[in-house]
């Protein structure tokens, strides 16, 4: 008994040493270390083997020390070489704040119910920042390895750090990245950048790939900082590619489907690129103002100079002469309409002098009704005799009052207006939705930008497609204060009883002009609402006033030699509006259905014969369909036997013809190609047609013009090449294709191209600039070409 107080003693000794012993933390590492935990103390870039099953599971533990400043990723690799679906290798990662868990092999779900294994699964867990605030952070991981296997599954493990997760300003990373292997790294902004741009480049297309952008909205992480995440899609028709066929069951895609990325953040441009890049763009456009005012002002001193030397006249008279100048005491009888005679009494060919001599009234005055067109009382008797002879000259087709007709075509002008305003409103709700969705839900597959130059300014996406659409309206608006000048001096002309005015050269009607620089204009705005958001929706809001100004291009064209018997404005916007639908149409059609082009093709050959028909004629070309005993069939067959037979060695109208036959087989050219190939993108098709009916009808009229022995003045000639010259330029920029909406989003990608302008425009803004020039100067060529025409009377011009 006398040892028990030394064993006593002994016993107590080491209660007694812990408690006078410093207190030290716990070491997790050394605890877990112990056999009877069921967590392994596991070490970094080390490959742990085993086998799992319904009895067995393994626990593996990891830690490691962050420190403020510094982000360290963990990456976890689970392999498995076991392809039973029915018992997975499950895999549960635990931390302080975040589970993550998956199996292996990992499987993907496709179309049409097709399945693809993976057997090699990474991930990379979610990181915590340290901040001076809270000092070194011990981060502590666990890895759950289980499976239900009865006889066991196979498995390889490993953990890394990974070295270069955060990603540098102006240094390009390379990674690779598969479907059971996504991708993330972290991106901080330096002090001096407040906006970036991330360019992802592959050298394949294919496996396809989706890369987001993801705000951390955790509380570790201070603010200015993403993460950017890329996953590998399983199939590739999101792209545009095909799909794979499984030529087995359980078949692994582990190397099939991996895709080596290059990702490198560049800070976005500077305020100052902004700023250079919209005062080039006023500048440029500015200076047409500045060109049209020289011009102006050159001829304002000539005309001065010419009324001191008493140079501005003629042999039959000028200046201010009565409006009774007998130009038909001189000129064959038959050919005098040119001429305006104040003696005669037909009743809706009153003159604004008719009473006591008074002043011209204006074209707008209340007095003259639309009802009053055409109201001449031999004008239907004599219409026959007069537009069917063989030599037409423009008094015969210029005998309307002038008044009358000014407002006829002014008409023009309003409708358009309206027309604008009422297509433009919903047009402008509809892009600012499409922009609010892509903000709200960050979503860039919706609108197909050349992201590689769209540079955003406030809500908008890409800013610089918007801006390049500025010419169209500044040109525009010139081309409407040109219009006005002249028709302001045509008005005091009138006023004054020019002779020159009212009797010579071609009748000034500026309706038409007035519809083409507000079309100019509103195609600049539509334009630039496409830009917002260019998709396969609203691709024709681009395209509509294109069809309106080709269209309004060939009627001023056509009323030029024929103010008399041009459309009404009713029936040309109407025509429009059914363009447009049939564009509408066969966009949405127009990609696989046969029926569709077979209905279109006959169509558009009917029109090009039915309106080649009356153009041939003068509009005078008609069928009585009230005679109901094949009185329709008798017509068509003694046309055909009085027109073509007897005179088939020589057609009455040798000029029209030839331009009828070539248009014809242009536009027949064009029915085939389109019921052949199918073009997917079938406005730009029907825009197509429009232009080079309009370009085969100017080469006409200007060939035509100088057979007639008549002049092209410097101005108009020097309008002639710059058009040339700009849409040559114009077009070379347009066939650049930056992106397309006819493909995937993935496939518009891989058609984007830096910027070449300014590092702030691309190739189709370029197209902008020079298209809206190209567009300005065409008009200055109709507006222009006949000025040599103003001392010619019209008894003398020939119609063509």
């Amino acid at each position: 008994m006398r040892g028990c107080p030394l064993l006593v003693l002994l016993c107590a000794l080491p209660w007694l040493l812990r408690a006078v012993a410093p207190e030290r933390p716990a070491q997790p590492l050394a605890r877990r270390r112990d056999p009877r935990d069921p967590a392994r103390g596991a070490d970094f870039d080390r490959v742990y083997s085993g086998v799992v099953s319904l009895s067995t599971e393994n626990i593996y533990s990891f830690n490691y020390t962050s420190q403020p400043g510094q982000v360290n990723a963990v990456r976890v690799y689970v392999n498995s070489s076991s392809e039973n679906l029915d018992y997975p290798v499950l895999v549960v990662v635990r931390q302080q704040k975040e589970v993550l868990s998956w199996q292996v092999p990992l499987l993907f779900q496709g179309l049409y119910q097709r399945s693809y294994n993976y057997q090699e699964v990474s991930r990379t867990l979610c990181p915590s920042e340290a901040t001076n605030e809270t000092g070194p952070l011990e981060q502590l991981i666990f890895v759950d390895i289980a499976s239900m296997a009865p006889l066991g599954a196979q498995y390889k493990l490993l953990v890394t750090k990974i070295k270069h997760f955060q990603l540098q300003t102006n240094v390009a990373f390379h990674f690779t990245a598969s479907p059971s292997q996504p991708q993330y790294f972290l991106y901080k902004f330096p002090e001096d950048v407040d906006s970036v741009i991330i360019k992802v480049v592959s050298k394949m297309a294919y496996p396809c790939s989706v890369v987001s952008v993801q705000n951390i909205m955790k509380k570790d992480f201070p603010g200015e900082q993403f993460f950017v995440v890329f996953v590998i899609k399983p199939e590739d028709y999101a792209c545009g590619g095909s799909f794979f066929i499984q030529e087995k069951e359980n078949r692994t895609w582990n190397l099939q489907r991996t895709k080596n990325l290059k990702v490198t953040i560049v800070p976005s441009i500077k305020e100052s690129v902004f700023v250079k890049s919209i005062l080039l763009s006023f500048l440029i456009f500015f200076s047409f103002y500045l060109g049209c005012l020289l011009i102006a002002f050159v001829h304002y001193i000539r005309f001065q100079r010419k009324s001191i030397n008493g140079s501005f006249g003629s042999n039959d008279g000028s200046g201010s002469m009565p409006v009774s100048h007998p130009i038909a005491a001189s000129t064959p009888e038959g050919s005098n309409y040119g001429a305006i005679d104040e003696s005669s009494s037909s009743p809706g060919r009153q003159m604004s002098s008719s009473d006591g001599g008074q002043p011209c009234q204006s074209d707008t005055d209340s007095s003259v009704e639309e009802s009053d067109f055409d109201t001449m009382p031999d004008i239907e008797s004599d219409k026959n005799v007069i537009r069917t002879k063989m030599f037409l000259y423009l008094s015969d087709l210029s005998r309307k009052d002038r008044r009358i007709v000014s407002k006829k075509y002014k008409i023009y002008f309003w409708n358009i207006i309206t027309i604008a305003v009422f297509y433009a409103l919903p047009v402008i709700q509809l892009v600012i939705t499409y922009q609010t969705v892509v903000n709200v839900t960050g979503n860039q597959d919706i609108c197909y930008y050349n992201f590689l130059c769209a540079h955003p300014l406030g809500v908008l996406s890409a800013f610089n497609n918007i801006l390049s659409n500025l010419g169209h309206v500044l040109l525009g608006f010139l081309f409407l204060l040109i219009v006005l000048r002249r028709d302001i001096l045509h008005r005091r002309a009138l006023e004054a009883k020019d002779i020159f005015a009212m009797e010579y050269g071609i009748p000034k009607h500026f309706g038409l002009f007035y519809a083409m620089g507000i079309a100019l204009m509103m195609e600049g705005v539509l334009s630039a609402c496409y830009h917002v958001c260019p998709n396969y929706s609203n691709f024709q809001f681009d395209t509509s006033f294109m069809y309106m100004i080709a269209g309004l291009c060939m009627l001023k064209l056509y009323q030029t030699r024929h103010p008399d018997i041009n459309a009404s404005a009713y029936a040309a916007y109407a025509s429009f509006a059914l363009v447009i639908t049939i564009t509408v149409l066969g966009v949405v059609f127009g990609k696989n259905d046969v029926w569709f082009w077979v209905i279109f093709s006959v169509i558009h050959i009917l029109a090009s014969l039915a309106l080649s028909t009356q153009i041939y004629y003068m509009g005078r070309f008609k069928i009585d369909v009230s005679d109901t005993d094949l009185g329709i069939f008798r017509r068509a067959a003694m046309v055909f036997y009085t027109d073509c037979m007897q005179q088939c060695s020589r057609p009455l109208y040798m000029d029209r013809m030839v331009l009828l036959i070539v248009g014809n087989l242009v536009n027949w050219s064009f029915a085939l190609f389109g019921l052949i190939y199918r073009p997917r993108d079938f406005a730009s098709y029907m825009l197509g047609i429009f232009i080079c009916n309009l370009l085969l009808y100017l080469a006409f009229y200007i060939i035509m013009k100088l057979r007639s022995s008549e002049k092209v003045l410097p101005i108009p000639l020097f309008c002639i090449i710059a058009t040339a010259v700009v849409w040559a330029a114009a077009l070379y920029f347009f066939f650049q294709n930056l992106s397309s909406w006819e493909g995937t989003p993935a496939e518009s990608r891989e058609k984007n191209r830096e910027c070449v302008l300014l590092d702030f425009f691309d190739d189709h803004d370029v197209w902008h600039f020079l298209s809206a020039a190209a567009l300005f100067f065409s008009f200055l060529v109709l507006l222009t070409l006949d000025d040599d025409l103003d001392v010619v009377r019209r008894d003398q011009i020939p119609v063509f």
